[in-house]
């Protein structure tokens, strides 16, 4: 699965909802077609950066960790706002330490290349297990490849 791809992997929760069982995408913001989630995706899918950082900072401010992985993302690559290493890390952090594997592993990949944070392949370790525990497979390549 490609990195992009797993940056804006979309989980679910199950409601009860009077007869029976209804999917919707679960997101801490508003739900629907027209959440701001959904914007900023659609925005970063065909290249407006500036249109999905202002939609998802606040998201990310809020506490969505998606929203911050994907603030992270931004900064690492410097899509729609100025390339910087330690804004990157420090999304990538919030969000990693609310259990977000995708988070987890790009922060893998920073302790591993000593950007935004000092070159620590103990700490990339630890951050690329935890991923890897929750089956993200770019973690469990890192690993493998930190163990050869």
């Amino acid at each position: 699965m490609s990195k992009l791809t797993a940056l804006f992997r979309l989980t679910f929760i199950v409601l009860f909802a009077g007869a029976g069982l209804v999917l919707i995408p679960a997101c801490d913001a508003e739900l629907g077609a027209n959440s701001a989630w959904d914007k900023g995706l659609a925005a970063y899918e065909i290249g407006d950066y500036v249109t999905a950082l202002r939609e998802w900072q606040p998201l990310a401010e809020q506490g969505n960790a998606a929203a911050q992985n994907s603030l992270g993302w931004m900064y690492y690559k410097g899509q729609g706002v100025p390339q910087d290493d330690k804004a990157a890390e420090q999304w990538y952090r919030r969000a990693a330490e609310q259990g977000d594997a995708d988070a987890q592993s790009n922060l893998g990949v920073m302790y591993v290349k000593g950007q935004g944070v000092p070159q620590d392949y103990k700490a990339a370790a630890q951050w690329f297990r935890r991923a890897a525990k929750q089956g993200d497979a770019d973690a469990q390549s890192n690993l493998g490849v930190m163990y050869d």
